[in-house]
């Protein structure tokens, strides 16, 4: 299949499909990577196709795209999609690995907006399952948002005991 490209800024940026036994991961990369993470990207991947491309230097040799390739392995893929990233030099290939990873680490949900979120989804009848949270985060996630400054009137306490005259 011929490449798909397109140019930003400063980039130019082109997705190919290779073969997957075409893709290496890289052998020094820090991110472990557990059975139960593959599991969920492999569900996500089977849910909803490829949206990001595994990213890989002029070798094949992944940069950033680890657990992806894994979840395609595990799902029995034949080809994956690939971005080859050219313009960056060898520094730029090792700190991205990094970054990648770690700028996920950063990122913290808003307990509110993910309820109606899932909520939304539910009410559509979306595969639930298929967004990577655990029974009980889900269940969390699916009860009423809390709004606060109200209290349920069964709530208030009684009112205190009069005093006796003095």
């Amino acid at each position: 299949m011929s490449p798909v490209e397109s140019e930003g800024p400063d980039r130019k940026f082109s997705l190919q499909w290779w073969p997957i036994d075409k893709v290496t991961p890289y052998a020094n990369n820090p991110r472990r990577l557990g059975e139960h993470a593959v599991a969920k990207v492999a569900a996500s991947l089977a849910a909803y196709g490829w949206r990001q491309p595994i990213v890989v230097d002029a070798d094949g040799v992944v940069i950033a795209g680890h657990t992806r390739l894994l979840a395609a392995r595990h799902l029995g893929q034949d080809t994956v999609p690939v971005h080859v990233a050219r313009d960056l030099s060898p520094a730029q290939v090792k700190a991205y690995r990094i970054a990648d990873n770690r700028a996920a680490q950063e990122n913290t949900w808003d307990a509110g907006l993910l309820s109606m979120e899932v909520l939304d989804l539910k009410a559509m009848s979306a595969d639930l399952d298929a967004l990577g949270f655990e029974p009980e985060e889900l269940t969390a996630a699916l009860a009423p948002p809390v709004v606060e400054g109200k209290t349920d009137p069964d709530a208030v306490p009684a009112p205190p005991a009069a005093k006796p005259p003095q």
